[in-house]
């Protein structure tokens, strides 16, 4: 009963996780599909770039609510089984190893679920905003502390792919940091630190293609006017060929 509660809920963040808000948005309102527009990418900042703030601002809070959702579902069932109402007969291994990490496995699988939709032939985001959602839900201190780097980063760099990578890579360590500076018990923790590890992985493996671009020094900048120069330059061609 409780593994196929695990398998459960996994299936169900992942589901949650395919639901994706900037391909259902672009269609829906644009009449078009956002993976065919800008970089290609099903998330917030292609959105912001193709189709403007208002409807970048709305991708990246539903995105943010999938992962904080999945957290929650995670975290209310590991009460309703350690409740003891359900007249489920639990081994103390199952309670260690699989119920306190109900959490830990909505968090990784709301997220592999955004970036590989079942509805939407695999093909999504690259997680940053749920995986926000699911740091954040799961412990809003270090949450903080990873966003502040992302935005810090961004803002001085003003690469969206840079600072979400960094962050990305630096969030293990800075949990790490945490637990032990808190006298948690390290072991306890060590279902909490693979899902750490396992998201920065994901992230920064579905960042590939940008960290080519930011090596090569083509990467786009936030707000840059690449696009607006470039759309200058064509009517330039065109006056000229006239």
């Amino acid at each position: 009963m409780l593994y196929f509660a695990a398998a459960a809920v996994a299936i169900g963040a992942y589901l949650l996780g395919s639901i994706n808000t900037s391909i259902i948005l672009s269609k829906s309102i644009y009449g078009d599909d956002i993976r065919n527009s800008g970089s290609g990418n099903a998330g917030a900042t292609n959105m912001l770039r193709t189709h403007g703030k208002g409807i970048a601002a709305a991708t990246l809070i539903c995105d943010i609510l999938k992962g904080m959702i999945a957290v929650v579902i995670g975290m209310w069932l590991d009460i309703f089984f350690k409740s003891g109402a359900n007249n489920i007969v639990m081994t103390a291994g199952e309670q260690t190893y699989l119920l306190n990490n109900l959490k830990y496995i909505a968090g990784l699988f709301v997220v592999l679920g955004h970036d590989f939709p079942v509805f939407f032939r695999f093909r999504g985001g690259k997680g940053v905003a749920t995986s926000l959602g699911v740091i954040v839900m799961l412990n809003w201190q270090v949450g903080l502390i990873v966003l502040a780097a992302a935005i810090t980063i961004m803002a001085v760099s003003r690469y969206v792919s840079l600072g979400s990578i960094s962050a990305a890579a630096m969030y293990p360590f800075i949990l790490f940091t945490y637990i032990t500076a808190s006298g948690e018990n390290l072991e306890e923790q060590l279902p909490y630190l693979i899902m750490a590890f396992l998201l920065a992985l994901i992230l920064i493996a579905k960042h590939h293609s940008n960290i080519t671009k930011l090596r090569s020094g083509t990467e786009n900048k936030l707000f840059s006017r690449k696009k607006s120069e470039e759309a200058a330059a064509e009517v330039n061609e065109e006056e000229n060929e006239l």
